[in-house]
């Protein structure tokens, strides 16, 4: 390797009792990407964030061609051209995608007045154009955009400032193939210029595309370092979780029965004019892909009651179901596992044993009041059955790792019976390990009869735990593949219209 660009030695980092970084080092050379990768909880987001300025390390330095920097803050990192894009989305979203991509770069005009305005229409248009956005959403509020949007508009904003080291943690969570595509053009070409670019990510075959060499940690320790032609999953998951993990997706279920939740020309406020209409079996795994924009988190919605049916009919168990909130659906069993888990499945600032009691009141109260004992059966119960790692019931749960949390936003769900389990984005910035655990639950609970409907930008993940698959295309259902059809191909050619 050529002399680094960046360099990290000997690295610690300690939040109270907890030893998140235990004198970690690595080095990448300008033009390379180096991948870091572990385990939720590996000390890989934690690393970033001392290297972007976010934290000051308890000891050891971090380099920029050679030389030790101390970064005061974050604006720090940024005028040395070390840029972070965080795993969850950091975007003011009720400004525009244009006020965005400049926020904290404005240039002030009209003399005495100073009025702040951001950068030319043009460079903007041309970073849009750079991450594959069209040039309609220059001055789209950013709350009206999907996640996916969202996420490429973090990464245009990136690229308008002056960048020697990207820092990607978890950037394809919410992109669809073509977009991760997209992506990967727009990382080979910074590579060309220079560039250093450290990747995070849980996916392994991105990591095996875009990376030149792999760091793994595991406890807040480096684990291993693999060059490119080493990389292979098997060698990744060794050195992440320290153990084989050797099926990574399950299929003890039957086999699918009956029809349990069905969609007959569905249509929803804010939806396209033709309406959906598909069928849950209990006992499968039914897959949904489009590119986003599509509508399938819209129409999960729909049916969950957070956005208004305007048309069509629902019906579960062959009876009609009427949704007009939430209420109405988890009171019938139908129950949502959201895109975003922060924003829309957990009280951040809230312990873990609430986040497990909210919707479970009712079972657990008496006209007493909430009985304790049964609270913290509860609680112990589905922090141990889904292996969440936490301190105690009282943690609060925004302190965990993002696999953690994800368990947490299921084991709500399993307190209660469920008929239809709609899992939006299922393992959306899990490592491997939470993952492995994931897709045991799914077929688990597949095996007890329960219908699942899985949304997934993950090729991976829908080719390998799903029976069938339907795929979405501009609001509409543009196609149904069962097993045998199933490929990579037969879906992105169904999502692009084809």
């Amino acid at each position: 390797m050529t002399a680094p660009r960046l360099a990290a030695r000997g690295v610690r980092k300690r939040f109270g009792g907890v030893v998140a970084l235990d004198g970690v080092s690595l080095a990448a050379a300008p033009g390379e990407a180096l991948a870091v990768v572990g385990e939720n909880g590996a000390g890989k987001s934690t690393l970033m964030m001392v290297i972007a300025g976010v934290y000051a390390p308890d000891a050891g330095t971090v380099e920029l061609d050679g030389r030790p920097v101390t970064f005061a803050g974050p604006g720090d990192a940024l005028a040395g051209g070390v840029v972070l894009i965080h795993q969850e989305l950091n975007l003011a979203e009720n400004l525009s995608v244009r006020d965005n991509l400049y926020l904290g770069r404005e240039r002030t005009v009209g003399g005495p007045l100073r009025i702040l305005t951001g950068g030319t229409k043009a460079t903007g248009l041309e970073l849009l154009a750079r991450v594959g956005l069209p040039a309609d959403r220059l001055n789209r509020a950013v709350h009206r955009l999907p996640p996916g949007e969202k996420q490429l508009v973090e990464i245009a904003r990136a690229l308008g400032q002056t960048c020697r080291v990207l820092i990607l943690d978890e950037p394809t969570s919410s992109l669809t193939q073509k977009e991760t595509d997209r992506l990967y053009e727009v990382l080979d070409a910074l590579k060309t210029t220079g560039v250093t670019i450290l990747y995070i990510s849980h996916r392994l075959a991105e990591v095996k595309r875009i990376a030149d060499r792999v760091t793994v940690l595991r406890d807040g320790k480096n684990a291993g370092e693999l060059a490119k032609a080493d990389v292979s999953h098997d060698n990744l998951v060794r050195l992440m979780v320290g153990r084989e993990v050797t099926t990574l997706y399950p299929r003890t279920r039957a086999g699918a029965g009956d029809t349990v939740l069905s969609l007959a020309d569905v249509r929803y406020r804010g939806g396209p004019a033709a309406g959906v209409s598909l069928a849950v079996k209990a006992g499968e795994v039914l897959g949904m892909a489009g590119l986003v924009g599509a509508g399938r988190t819209e129409l999960s919605e729909a049916v969950f009651g957070v956005r208004r049916l305007t048309g069509g009919k629902l019906t579960l168990d062959g009876k009609p179901l009427t949704v007009r909130r939430p209420a109405d659906a988890i009171a019938a069993g139908v129950l949502l596992v959201p895109e975003d888990r922060r924003l829309n499945g957990l009280v951040l600032e809230e312990g873990v044993g609430d986040n497990l009691s909210l919707p479970n009141l009712f079972s657990l109260s008496s006209w007493l009041g909430v009985g304790r004992r049964a609270e913290a059966a509860l609680h112990a119960a589905m922090i141990g059955r889904l292996r969440v790692k936490t301190p105690n019931a009282r943690q609060a749960v925004g302190k965990l790792s993002g696999g953690n949390q994800q368990k947490v936003v299921y084991g709500k769900w399993l307190a209660r019976t469920p008929r239809v389990l709609v899992l939006d984005e299922p393992t959306r910035g899990v490592d491997v390990g939470a993952k492995a655990e994931i897709y045991a639950l799914i077929d688990e609970l597949a095996g007890r009869g329960v219908a699942v409907w899985m949304i997934s930008s993950d090729m991976e993940e829908l080719l390998g735990l799903s029976d069938r698959v339907v795929v979405m295309h501009e609001g509409r259902l543009a196609g149904t593949l069962d097993r045998t059809q199933l490929s990579e191909q037969a879906v992105m050619r169904l999502a692009t219209g084809g």
